[in-house]
C-alpha cells in the first residue's frame, strides 16, 4: 500500500485518479483549493478511512509542506488549464503552473519525498513538423503561455531529479475526455447548443485536427508507467493512436443529442491565439511498456456527452 498525494485531486482527472487508487487499496490525500475542482467529485471518498481532504492552495508553500509530509508519491495535477484565455491574464500560468510546481518540489525536498508524477501537455511541442510527434522531437517556439509554463515546470522537475535524486514521470497529455469533464470543446459545444439548438459557432475553420484520450485510459497509462520506471526523469506522451477534426467531433456530439444546427465558422486555421492546428502524439514509448487505450476517440466523446447530459449542474457550476 502506497500513500499518494494529489494536487488538484478534486478536479476532473484528479478525482478519477483518487477513486482508482482507493479501489486499489492505497491511501490518498487530495489537496485542492476548489477554484475549479468540485466537492461532489470526491463526495463518495470522504467516508473512506484511507482518504483525506486538505483544502489548500499550491501557492501557499507552508500549507503545502504541512500537508505533503509522509507520502510516497506526489501526483501534481493542479494547474490553470485555460489555454484559450491565457493572454487575457499573462501572469496566471506563471503563478499557478510554474511557481506552484516549484512550491511542490520544495515541499517534497524539505519532507524527504522523492517521487513525482506531473501532468504536462502535448502543447509543449508548439507547431511541430513531425507527426505523430515523439517525446524527443525538437521543440519549436512556444505558442501559448500555458504550454510555456508547463515546459518550465518540466525543467524544474528534471533539475530536481538531477540535483536531489528525485524520480519523476512527466506525462504530456492530449486533451482528456470522460466522466467529470468540465472544461474543453465538448463542454463548450454542448453549452452553446443548449443556448441555441439551431445554430453553433465553431472557433476556427473546423478542420483543426486533434487527438484525445479517455480519462480512465489516461489513469491506467500513468499507473502503468510509474510501476515500471527506474530512477531519474522519464517523459511519456499519452494519447490515442488516432485523431479527428473539430467538425467530426461536433458531428458525433450532434448525432448523440439529435440536433443538426447550422455551423458558423469564425474563420482562420486556429480557434484562438495558441490553438494548435494539429495535435497527434507518438505514444510508442508508453505502448512499448505494454499499455494501450481501451476505447476510441469517438467512444470517449460520446461518453463525455452522456455524462454532461446526465449532470447539467456542471454548466451552472462554470
Amino acid at each position: 500500500m502506497n500513500r499518494y498525494f494529489i494536487t488538484g485531486g478534486a478536479g476532473f482527472i484528479g478525482s478519477n485518479l483518487a477513486d482508482r487508487l482507493l479501489a486499489l487499496g492505497h491511501c490518498v490525500t487530495v489537496y485542492d483549493n476548489f477554484s475549479t475542482g468540485q466537492r461532489w467529485f470526491i463526495e463518495s471518498s470522504l467516508s473512506q478511512p484511507n482518504f483525506r481532504l486538505v483544502e489548500g492552495d499550491t501557492l501557499d508553500a507552508s500549507s503545502l509542506e504541512r500537508a505533503i509530509e509522509g507520502h510516497d508519491w506526489v501526483f501534481h495535477l493542479a494547474a490553470n488549464a485555460d489555454v484559450r484565455f491565457g493572454t487575457d491574464h499573462p501572469s496566471r500560468d506563471l503563478q499557478q503552473n510554474t511557481i506552484a510546481t516549484h512550491n511542490v518540489l520544495e515541499a517534497m525536498r524539505k519532507t524527504g519525498i522523492k517521487q513525482i508524477a506531473f501532468s504536462s501537455t502535448g502543447s509543449v511541442y508548439g507547431e511541430p513538423t513531425v507527426f505523430p510527434t515523439p517525446e524527443d522531437c525538437p521543440f519549436p517556439v512556444q505558442t501559448s503561455l500555458y504550454a510555456a509554463s508547463k515546459l518550465a515546470g518540466e525543467g524544474l522537475i528534471s533539475a530536481y531529479c538531477a540535483g536531489f535524486g528525485f524520480k519523476a514521470c512527466i506525462f504530456r497529455f492530449v486533451s482528456i475526455l470522460g466522466e467529470r469533464y468540465s472544461h474543453g470543446h465538448v463542454f463548450d459545444f454542448l453549452r452553446k447548443l443548449k443556448a441555441d439548438p439551431a445554430r453553433i459557432e465553431v472557433l476556427g475553420n473546423g478542420k483543426q485536427r486533434k487527438s484525445y484520450l479517455y480519462v480512465q485510459d489516461c489513469i491506467s497509462a500513468m499507473l502503468h508507467a510509474m510501476e515500471r520506471i527506474d530512477a531519474g526523469v522519464h517523459v511519456f506522451n499519452l494519447g490515442a493512436p488516432e485523431y479527428c477534426t473539430v467538425d467530426q467531433s461536433l458531428s458525433w456530439i450532434c448525432e448523440r443529442i439529435g440536433l443538426q444546427p447550422r455551423r458558423d465558422y469564425s474563420g482562420g486555421e486556429r480557434g484562438w491565439i495558441g490553438d494548435s492546428r494539429f495535435i497527434y502524439l507518438d505514444t510508442t514509448r508508453i505502448t512499448q511498456l505494454g499499455w494501450k487505450p481501451q476505447i476510441s476517440i469517438r467512444q470517449a466523446v460520446i461518453k463525455t456527452v452522456d455524462y454532461l447530459q446526465a449532470n447539467p449542474w456542471l454548466f451552472e457550476a462554470r
